[in-house]
């Protein structure tokens, strides 16, 4: 009676540490996966803070976070399915062995904010992260200890070989997806129906973060650091980049970070923007030197729509007077431009240039490079078109549809190679009776 109370016991717990590592690892992969530029400059930190990041060749960061989401979750899959037991368990123990001590001196030292592990859609503090690596170490240790004797394959022998591979290849083509065009989901305080003004507003009472932005403008061979305060009035210094610094740590609102400044004469544009209540394009591209060229054709047809219409139109960037002066030669270029934040830009939007539309201070819609409006969409004043007017996504319907993609094709899959088992175990039978 006691063997079968342990016996049960032990079942019941492997198994929850089992479907618990599965769901975190599936969840942790598919964010990573949705956001690969994300989960990138959150590896650059990493870098940055390792002393690495002028070593490590640019595109490496990029590579290893669609890695990263890919292994994550094709391990989650594969411990949920019961695919590959011995390899998957080894594999998510020697992942929290190292992850666990690495969270631990994020924690004490503290380089980066966050860890990043869950992308924008939760995050933990460093201290929050280590005790939650605790709990999967010991939870890895657990099923790796029992994998032969209570992990079970929920399917058969037949089908895991596809389950195996057809994970390997949707999680794959999600993430190029997503770098393509632009997160499916978006857990960024940018997300289109979100209103920048309302999200700048302050409760009372609260303590704020305190934060200084520097101006950094080169002369004679010389930089020197500038506030908005202390602006150069003398034309000849020339813009180089622009730094944001927290001073005083406090109560952040979700988009604290929103500040435009003309390139032109270095005029705060920010309650202009936000508070007009016609259109306002902006092209968004965190550095100019670095950025596709691809869609240019059709962001100066954006701009010449604009001109016609009475839209405003700027691109905002954080590149120097070099590099805008470069890509006005390069593209032809006759809009204005802008100055932000880097990290806030990145923030913005993950796409290297990318589209953005607000009405009075609310983003009604994003575009990647690669999916720009081209004059068939843009043949009559936006509130006429379909573009032009605010439709927030359907969160649920996004998941379904995830859902669908990931287990249609996978069930379609399955029922064919047991289709195929089956007539091959026919014809076999019909010619050794022949």
């Amino acid at each position: 009676m006691e063997n079968k109370c342990l016996h049960r016991a032990l079942v019941v717990g492997v198994n929850v540490c089992r479907f618990l590592l599965a769901a975190v690892f599936i969840f942790s992969g598919f964010v990573k996966a949705n956001d690969p530029f994300g989960t990138a400059y959150k590896i650059q930190d990493y870098l940055e803070a390792w002393g690495l990041l002028q070593v490590v060749p640019q595109f490496v960061p990029y590579v290893g976070s669609m890695a990263m989401g890919a292994f994550e979750f094709t391990l989650g899959v594969y411990l949920l399915f019961g695919i590959h037991r011995k390899a998957t368990s080894t594999l998510l123990l020697l992942v929290m062995a190292f992850m666990t001590p690495l969270t631990l001196w994020l924690a004490i030292d503290n380089p980066i904010a966050d860890c990043g592990c869950f992308g924008d859609a939760i995050i933990l503090t460093n201290w929050e992260t280590f005790g939650k690596n605790i709990v999967l170490l010991l939870a890895a240790i657990t099923v790796f200890r029992y994998r032969k004797t209570y992990i079970r394959k929920l399917v058969t022998e037949k089908v895991d070989w596809l389950i195996a591979l057809y994970t390997v290849v949707f999680i794959i083509v999600f993430s190029i997806y997503c770098v393509r065009e632009l997160p499916v989901f978006d857990f960024r305080s940018y997300h289109i129906g979100m209103n920048i003004r309302q999200g700048m507003e302050i409760p009372e009472g609260v303590k704020l973060t305190t934060y200084e932005t520097t101006f950094i403008y080169a002369k004679d061979g010389k930089e020197q650091e500038f506030t908005i305060d202390n602006f150069p009035s003398d034309s000849t210094w020339t813009f180089v980049e622009a730094q944001t610094r927290v001073k005083e740590k406090g109560y952040e609102p979700p988009t604290h970070d929103f500040h435009l400044t003309s390139q032109e004469d270095g005029t705060d544009l920010t309650e202009e923007i936000l508070n007009d209540d016609n259109y306002t394009f902006l092209l968004i591209s965190p550095n100019l030197r670095h950025a596709d060229e691809s869609g240019m054709d059709l962001f100066n047809e954006v701009y010449d729509y604009c001109s016609e219409y009475g839209y405003s139109f700027l691109c905002v960037t954080a590149s120097s007077d070099e590099d805008i002066a470069m890509w006005q030669d390069n593209t032809g270029a006759e809009y204005p431009f802008a100055i932000m934040d880097e990290i806030t830009l990145k923030t913005i939007i993950r796409s290297n240039p990318g589209l953005l539309l607000l009405k009075d201070g609310t983003i009604l819609n994003k575009w990647s490079v690669n999916n720009i409006p081209d004059e068939y969409q843009l043949n009559a004043p936006l509130d006429q078109l379909p573009i032009g007017r605010l439709e927030p996504p359907n969160t649920w319907h996004k998941i379904i549809l995830v859902f669908g993609w990931f287990f249609g094709p996978l069930i379609f899959l399955t029922l064919c190679d047991l289709g195929w088992l089956e007539w091959s175990k026919k014809k076999k039978k019909k010619e050794s009776r022949s």
